[in-house]
């Protein structure tokens, strides 16, 4: 497991410390999803999600922006659609799991 992966779940778990790091980190990352991990642990971060974009080179990262996205958006069928795609081939993406797991409590309030 790598140091991002670690940091990201720690920040699933709550940790507002592991939040804080992620913002501290996009500073001067070029992880994609590090970046999009960070504006998801602060949103109002400007450029950041745009950054991730530029950076995801592979169809996963394109993938986790747009979900990305459409969270920040608040489009709950979009999350939905795409994170069921995206989890069908990259099962193991804790983050995108996360983010539906958010949209789909939020649903059932």
């Amino acid at each position: 497991m790598t140091d991002t992966d670690r940091l990201i779940r720690q920040f699933i778990g709550g940790d507002a410390a592991a939040a804080a790091r992620l913002v501290e980190q996009a500073r001067t990352s070029q992880e994609p999803v590090l970046l999009v991990a960070a504006v998801l642990a602060a949103p109002a971060t400007p450029g950041l999600l745009a950054r991730a974009a530029r950076r995801a080179a592979s169809t996963r990262d394109r993938q986790l922006v747009a979900i990305a996205a459409a969270h920040l958006d608040g489009d709950h069928d979009r999350v939905h659609t795409l994170a069921r795609d995206h989890l069908a081939d990259h099962p193991d993406n804790i983050l995108v799991a996360w983010i539906a797991g958010a949209h789909h409590h939020r649903e059932d309030s």
